[in-house]
């Protein structure tokens, strides 16, 4: 394992941990300093700190890389629908019911089983499980993810993510008839300490704003556009039941009573981001699947 060192400088102090390592070392990301300061390979003056630690002058900071861990997850040659690809970049559109990446005790059959046997050069910042990986969406939400294809193109992804510059814009169908046509959910969002599997809104929560358009009424639903300027976990499907109007089929968070849909019906249909090589700005678009839009068009006859 290599080893860094840093003495903290008088123009430092005051600098989170997690961010001044970032700032000192560009090709890491922050989730991942932030996952190695958890993991230990991280003092200051010889002890543990948290992500948060504020420096103080003269701090000695050690950093610990770890050593790569070899990908042992098998590729699988999948039917992908891939809207975009080049030497950094590849979107992706993910079809409903498909795990995003392998975890334990599931490692076969996901976008990362096939992205692995689509191309063989990924990034590696997240490790044996998610190589390439710099955004999740649900299983049973359908849609666009980008991919990074090597380690800077990565930590520039990451980084406009954290910047809230990349565009990404969903489309639900939801319990109730919203009556106004635009709003913004502004509300903390962290696990639910009844229900560890489940995400909340929470005093003490992460930070998670989503705004959303109503495209569509029905009798008893509402067809809406959400656009998220944070990416928490369950975001859409968590802010959307705060304020009343779950989404349709949702297992977690719905009602029991819903549409039979084999989960949530959420898509993420427009992703837009600069590229990390060219800066130029990129945006794709991806209409809703089949059974999305026969959903909506029975609601229609039904009306």
């Amino acid at each position: 394992m290599d080893k860094i060192e840093h003495v903290t400088l008088e123009s430092e102090k005051g600098e989170r941990l997690d961010k001044l390592i970032t700032s000192l070392h560009s090709e890491w990301s922050r989730s991942q300093v932030q996952q190695w300061i958890r993991d230990g390979h991280v003092e200051v003056n010889k002890k543990k700190e948290k992500a948060n630690y504020k420096c103080n002058v003269n701090d000695l900071i050690v950093i610990t890389i770890p050593t790569p861990e070899p990908l042992n997850i098998e590729p699988e040659h999948m039917d992908l629908e891939i809207y975009f690809e080049d030497a950094d970049v590849l979107v992706v559109n993910k079809p409903k019911g498909m795990v995003v990446h392998p975890a334990p005790g599931h490692y076969t059959g996901t976008l990362v089983n096939g992205i692995m046997a689509h191309c063989e050069d990924l990034s590696g910042i997240n490790g044996i499980m998610r190589p390439g990986i710099v955004h999740r969406i649900d299983k049973d939400t359908s849609g666009l993810l980008m991919v990074a294809k090597n380690d800077v193109a990565h930590v520039s992804l990451v980084n406009q993510l954290v910047e809230k510059s990349v565009t990404r814009k969903y489309y639900a169908l939801v319990h109730g008839v919203i009556p106004h046509d635009h709003g913004t959910i502004d509300a903390p969002i962290g696990r639910d300490k009844d229900d560890r599997q489940s995400m909340t809104v929470i005093e003490g929560g992460k930070h998670a704003v989503t705004h959303f358009s109503v495209l569509e009424r029905f009798n008893h639903y509402t067809f809406v556009e959400c656009v998220l300027e944070t990416g928490r976990t369950h975001q859409i499907r968590v802010h959307m039941k705060y304020i009343g109007y779950p989404l349709v089929g949702d297992p977690k968070y719905g009602p029991r009573k819903t549409l039979d849909t084999d989960g949530q019906v959420l898509h993420a249909g427009i992703l837009g981001f600069i590229h990390p090589r060219t800066n130029e700005y990129m945006e794709f678009s991806s209409p809703i699947p089949d059974y999305f839009s026969n959903l909506l068009a029975n609601l229609r006859n039904s009306n």
